[in-house]
C-alpha cells in the first residue's frame, strides 16, 4: 500500500500543480485586477520633496485635499512601460479640469530630470521617492501605477500598469467627470 503512495503522490502534486499554472493562463482573468485595500480610503500620509531638475515642486498629502480631483502617477524613467504611456499622460495633462502629479518611484534624480526633459513633463508637481516607502503606503506594486484621488484626497481608483486609450476614455475620464460634478 505504502509503494502505491509513493507512485501515486508525484502524479496527485503534479496534477494540482499543473491546474494551478492552466487556471493562470485563463484569457477571461486580468492580471491588472489585482485589488487595492486603499480604494475608498484617505491617501496615506506623506511628504515627498520635489524632484531636483524637473523644474516643479513636490507634494505631500494635503496637496490631494484641496477639492480638485487628481490623477496620481507612479513612473520611473528605467521603465519602458512607463515611457509607452507618457504620450497619453501628457496629452490628459492637456485637458482642461486635469490634474496630474507624479510619483517618481525608487530612480536617481539626474536620471529622471533627463528623461523629463528628453519625452516633456506633463505633471504639475513631482514627488521623489527616492527609498520607495510612500508608494508601498500608497499600494505600488510597481510602475506604471495610477490612481484617481477625489477633491478631498480619497482614492477612488487604482490602474496597473500602463494607460492607454481604452482606458482613458472608458474608465478614468467618466469617473474625473463623475467626481467632478
Amino acid at each position: 500500500m505504502a509503494r502505491k503512495l509513493i507512485f501515486f503522490l508525484p502524479i496527485a502534486v503534479f496534477v494540482i500543480i499543473g491546474g494551478y499554472f492552466f487556471w493562470g493562463l485563463d484569457p477571461e482573468r486580468n492580471p491588472s485586477d489585482i485589488p487595492s485595500v486603499m480604494i475608498d480610503k484617505d491617501v496615506p500620509v506623506f511628504d515627498l520633496p520635489r524632484l531636483n531638475g524637473s523644474g516643479v515642486v513636490g507634494f505631500d498629502n494635503e496637496d490631494l485635499k484641496q477639492g480638485t480631483v487628481t490623477l496620481v502617477n507612479a513612473f520611473a524613467s528605467w521603465c519602458l512601460p512607463c515611457l509607452a504611456e507618457h504620450p497619453i499622460l501628457t496629452e490628459l495633462a492637456k485637458r482642461n479640469g486635469i490634474r496630474l502629479y507624479g510619483i517618481n518611484y525608487k530612480d536617481k534624480p539626474d536620471d529622471a530630470a533627463a528623461w523629463l526633459r528628453e519625452h516633456g513633463n506633463p505633471y504639475a508637481r513631482i514627488g521623489a521617492d527616492s527609498s520607495g516607502r510612500v508608494s508601498i503606503d500608497w499600494g505600488v506594486y510597481g510602475v506604471p501605477e495610477t490612481y484617481i484621488v477625489d477633491g478631498e484626497g480619497r482614492i477612488r481608483y487604482r490602474h496597473i500598469g500602463p494607460i492607454d486609450t481604452a482606458a482613458v476614455e472608458e474608465i478614468i475620464l467618466p469617473l474625473i467627470n463623475e467626481l467632478n460634478k
